[in-house]
This record gives structure tokens, sequence and C-alpha cells, in this order.
């Protein structure tokens, strides 16, 4: 095939093609209709393989295309190189088919993931979500269990960031919640409030930033309490006194009332990782809109005027 080099705009499949389909005919005008060609297409095609060869490949009549022996000996490789192309075209559009197997955080809701994956359909590409905490996404990706996943990572590694505050039942009338004003003893009348902190968020760079927040402004050690999942974290809110960290979009969900933190400011970060070998830049070009409307960072806080706590 290495004489096909030299001829600039020769399309080597499309011109086999056309002589297979011809051949296997005896006809021009039925091989090009086969072919979805053109006659005069089919036949420029065949005029441009046989020049190029130096051949006739076939014996041309006013009603038929017959043989010539030299295109009877063509005629086998043509045919697998036809048939060669035809099986990558179709390896290629089913490698396009296939689901991207994404891992994602337990966060997103019903609503929220419906939306990615049917954007993603219009967009040519089939999800299959997982959803999973932190540490299990992570092991998701490296046992290759997914082709992708949405880490969680420190905001200044993020490619998309959601903001986190407190919040709760009760409208607090300040603009920010300060963990100081939770101290016991000091305008925090009856048990001891509590903030609850989902799995999504007991990550090192988030847990342990509220960890000292907590013991720098004197609170008890079991005023901090790592949830074991959102529901169990989220009934202990709307039954008591007690605070969710939590997105703006989580709040709005479950009816809290959101705030930023006072003292420190706290995100989720999320970065696509995808398996060994992979490359998540195809997958984040086409929906990365799509992942930060899932994720919440286009929701905007809700932080009603009043005066800081």
């Amino acid at each position: 095939m290495r004489i096909w080099h030299r001829v600039p705009g020769v399309d080597l499949v499309g011109v086999c093609r056309a002589f297979v389909s011809v051949s296997e005919r005896g006809s021009f005008t039925v091989g090009a209709a086969a072919a979805r060609m053109s006659q005069s297409v089919a036949s420029r095609r065949v005029a441009a393989l046989e020049e190029r060869f130096g051949e006739q490949l076939f014996e041309r009549t006013s009603r038929r295309a017959v043989l010539t022996p030299f295109g009877r000996d063509m005629l086998p490789v043509a045919r697998q190189l036809v048939q060669a192309a035809d099986v990558l075209l179709h390896e290629a559009e089913a490698a396009k088919r296939k689901p991207w197997r994404l891992a994602v955080p337990g966060i997103c809701s019903t609503a929220g993931l419906a939306r990615l994956v049917a954007e993603a359909r219009g967009h040519g590409v089939t999800l299959d979500l997982r959803v999973a905490a932190p540490a299990q996404r992570l092991e998701l990706l490296h046992a290759q269990q997914v082709r992708a996943a949405l880490l969680a990572v420190p905001a200044d590694e993020a490619t998309w960031s959601v903001p986190l505050g407190l919040a709760g039942v009760q409208e607090p009338g300040v603009r920010r919640v300060y963990l100081e004003t939770l101290r016991v003893g000091r305008a925090c009348p009856g048990p001891a409030r509590r903030v609850w902190i989902q799995p999504e968020d007991d990550v090192p760079h988030i847990r342990d930033p509220l960890t000292l927040l907590r013991d720098a402004v004197g609170l008890r050690p079991a005023q901090l309490v790592a949830a074991t999942d959102l529901t169990t974290a989220a009934a202990e809110v709307l039954c008591s006194r007690d605070l969710l960290l939590c997105s703006p979009a989580q709040a709005a969900e479950l009816a809290l009332k959101w705030r930023p933190i006072g003292e420190l400011t706290l995100s989720r970060g999320f970065a696509l990782a995808a398996a060994a070998g992979g490359n998540p830049q195809h997958l984040e070009g086409r929906l990365g809109g799509a992942i930060a409307r899932c994720l919440g960072t286009d929701t905007q806080p809700d932080t009603t005027e009043g005066a800081e706590a």
C-alpha cells in the first residue's frame, strides 16, 4: 500500500470499495448504487485504481463490467481491505458508544444525576454512574472498576469547587455562623449544639481545619460529629438545633437555612481522574458544565442580610 502515499487525495478504501462492489454485481450502475455512490463517482474511482496499477481491472461493454485476469487477481486483496475497513469503522462506533463508568459523590441529588446522564447522551456519551464515598471512589479508580472518578481534592487542586457552610432548621438571623457561638454556656442554652459532618466531607482537607477550629474556640469534642450517612445527619438536624455542614444546594433540598462559617472558608474540591492509561480531558471537555451543575457549584448561597454573630 506504500505506493498510495505518493498520490494525494486518493481514498484507497473508497476506490477499492467501488472496485469490489462493481465486480460483485457486474455493472457500474448496480455496483455504484450498492456502494451508495453515483455511477460517475464509481467510474472515476475504478479509473484511478486502474491508472495507479497501470492495468485494466474490467472489460467494459454497454451492459456489463467483466473482470480482466488482472482484476480477478486483485479482487481478493481489495475485498480484504474493504472488510478490514468496515470492521475498523464498526469497532470505532462501538468504542464511542461504550459506557463511561463514572464514580460520583453521594452528595448529588437524583435529579442532578439524571440531568447529567441525559446531557451526556446529547454529547454522544453514555454514562454508567457509581455513587460512592471519597475513599471508595479512589479505590474503584485504582482497581480500574470505573473508567473515571470525581475525586475529592483540596480546593487549590480542584476543577470544581462547592462552598460549604452550616445549615439548620431555624433562621439564624445572621449572615455568617461562627462556631464559637455554639460554645456551651454562651448564647446556647440547653443541650450542646452539634455540627454534623457527612461522609463526603469526612476528608482531611475539610475535617482537619474544622477540628482545629473546634478546639480553638473551645467547643467540646462531641460537638463535631462525623455521620455514617447523610440521612442520619440530616435527621438529627431536622429534629434539633444542630447544624449540618453542607452545600447551599443540599440545604435547599432539605429546606434548611444555610450560612457560611464565620471563622474560615471551606469548600469541597473535585477533580476528574481517569483509570490507568485513560485521559479524562475528553469527558471533562464535553461535560464540564453538566458536572458543575450536578455538584451544585452554580447554586448561589442564601445569605439573608443580618448582623454577623
